[in-house]
């Protein structure tokens, strides 16, 4: 064989080893794929092993009393979950919440049963009141027994409503119909509180 001969099989061999690694590291990006908080099953696509949601369906707590006010309440679609997130403002300390499957979602303070479509209701408590506690003025346009405001959950593979229940002593109540009594999870970033519904178990 050639000199000239050796260098192109040199050649081909360092494009195959290069084209090996791209693929693997490709196969490695796939299998986790994160959100802006570093979280998998939030890209278009998940693995398997990206997809567990091995959180459970218990009642999610903590404390933390509330004096930051809620802005807004967003939703949006992952590959593994459907996500609402609580927009808090303010100092970044931890939002108390208390979030747990009811039978019936009762408006807090007067217990009036509010209708929630779905085959589970989410009830969510977020300490954070829909108005500012200085001013007393309005932060959220929540209306007691009606959708949020600005969320359209049609076509989420496990959202099917929501409804705003009340902002009662500093506290925000919401509840959220879902497909079935699927596992959640309650995570928070710097401004938001973050629910966490599956798709499957």
């Amino acid at each position: 064989m050639t000199d000239s001969g050796k260098w192109e099989q040199a050649v081909q061999r360092l494009w195959a080893v290069s084209a090996a690694l791209v693929l693997a590291g490709a196969g490695l990006t796939g299998t986790a794929v994160p959100s802006g908080a570093a979280m998998p099953g939030m890209g278009a696509t998940a693995s398997a092993s990206a997809c567990s949601t091995a959180w459970g369906s218990g009642v999610k707590s903590t404390a933390e009393a509330g004096a930051v006010p809620l802005r807004n309440v967003t939703v949006s679609r992952g590959a593994c979950f459907d996500r609402t997130e609580f927009h808090v403002t303010g100092p970044s300390a931890k939002v108390g919440h208390h979030v747990g499957y009811v039978e019936t979602f009762r408006q807090d303070g007067s217990g009036d049963p509010i209708p929630v479509r779905g085959g589970a209701i989410l009830q969510i408590f977020v300490s954070a009141p829909s108005y500012d506690p200085v001013t007393l003025q309005p932060t959220y346009a929540g209306r007691a027994g009606k959708p949020l405001p600005g969320v359209n959950v049609a076509g989420y593979k496990t959202f099917r409503d929501t409804r705003f229940g009340a902002s009662f002593e500093g506290q925000t109540q919401v509840g959220l119909g879902v497909r079935a009594r699927l596992p959640f999870r309650v995570l928070q970033t710097r401004d938001k509180l973050i629910v966490d519904v599956a798709h499957t178990w």
